[in-house]
Order: C-alpha cells, then structure tokens, then sequence
C-alpha cells in the first residue's frame, strides 16, 4: 500500500499522527483477535457437543421406532422461538432463551399411554437441535468477525505501520539534506562574501 505524502512538516505531523494510532490499536487488535480465536472454539465445541447429544438421544430412542409410526406429527409444533442477543468481543451473537411449543390436545384413553412421554421426546430432541442450531450460527458470527480482525492486524503490522514509517523516514531524510543544502549554500554565500571582502582590502 502506498502512502500519499508531501515533503513537509505538516505531512510529517499527519503522518506521525497515523502511525501513533496505529501502533496504539494494535495490542488491543491482537487481543480481540485472540478472544475471538477462543470463543470460537467454544462456540464449536458446544455445537459438536449438542450435535452428539442429539445423535446418541434419537439412537436411544430407534429401540421404541416402530410406535413412532403410530405418533401423529401435528401434535407437536414449535409455536415461538426466544432468542436474545450477547456481545462477545463486540459481536452480537444469539442466545437461545427459550422455546414455546404448542401441543393440540388429545384423549388419553384413545391413544397410546407413550404419547405423553414421546411428546417430551419431542419437545427435548427439538430444544437440542435449535439450541446446536443457534451455536452454529454463534461459530459463523464469531469466526467472520475473528477473520476481519485478523486482517485488521495483518494490514496494520506488516502494511500499514512499515508503509508509515517508511514514508516518515523519507521525509526526515529529504528535510535533513534540504537543511545542509542550506546551510552549505550559506557557507558558500559567506565565503565569497568574504573573499570579496578581503580582495577589496
């Protein structure tokens, strides 16, 4: 990335200014991203946890498959989803709060006595998928914004902060050589000013 600049002061101010920004954000850059990289993990590894939680439960229940069939699938049904939100590191991720289900009433005497415990089945294997549902959306949300941190950093340490430096330092240098010019050029004024001077005498 190239920096605009102008071989003066007021560039050489703006320029510092830039930098001094830059080099400031930096650590807290580095922390977020760090944060980030943890939450991630954790957001993850909550996922993988509901989503085995949800395989090992609907394999405990495949022994009692066969009086699935005999469930009607209209009894149960999500009728409200609450989610609420939590900033982690500055992002706003979701939070399950809670789940309403609606379940149409039914004879006891005319169905199977299972039917009230395949309802909490339901009701249960329905909470862990959304619930691995929302830490999966919860990954996706953290892991951008960990990847946008990260370039954040990259562009600032190895762009940004040498390109400033670099273009701080060409300045210095030309505003150094601009001065000796100068004061060389006074010394010529002053010696031929002399030499005039003596040759009059």
């Amino acid at each position: 990335m190239a920096i605009k600049f102008h071989y003066n002061k007021t560039s050489l101010q703006h320029l510092n200014k830039q930098l001094k920004i830059r080099i400031n954000a930096l650590p807290t850059l580095k922390n977020k991203e760090a944060a980030l990289r943890i939450e991630v993990k954790k957001a993850k590894d909550e996922a993988a946890r509901l989503d085995s939680l949800l395989d090992e439960k609907i394999t405990a229940s495949d022994n009692t498959l066969r009086l699935w069939n005999e469930f009607k699938p209209d009894l149960v049904s999500i009728k409200d989803v609450r989610l609420s939100v939590k900033k982690i590191a500055g992002v706003k991720t979701p939070i399950l709060e809670g789940i309403e289900f609606e379940i149409k009433d039914f004879s006891l005497f005319k169905n199977p006595t299972w039917y009230p415990e395949g309802i909490s089945v339901i009701r249960e294997l329905a909470h862990i998928a959304l619930e691995r549902d929302v830490f999966e959306r919860k990954t996706e949300l953290l892991d951008f914004a960990r990847k946008k941190t990260t370039q954040k950093v990259n562009l600032y340490e190895k762009v940004q902060i040498p390109g400033y430096e670099e273009a701080i330092l060409k300045i210095k240098r030309f505003m150094e050589d601009e001065e000796n010019l100068s004061k060389s050029a006074q010394k010529i004024v002053k010696s031929r000013m002399e030499q005039k001077e003596s040759e009059a005498a």
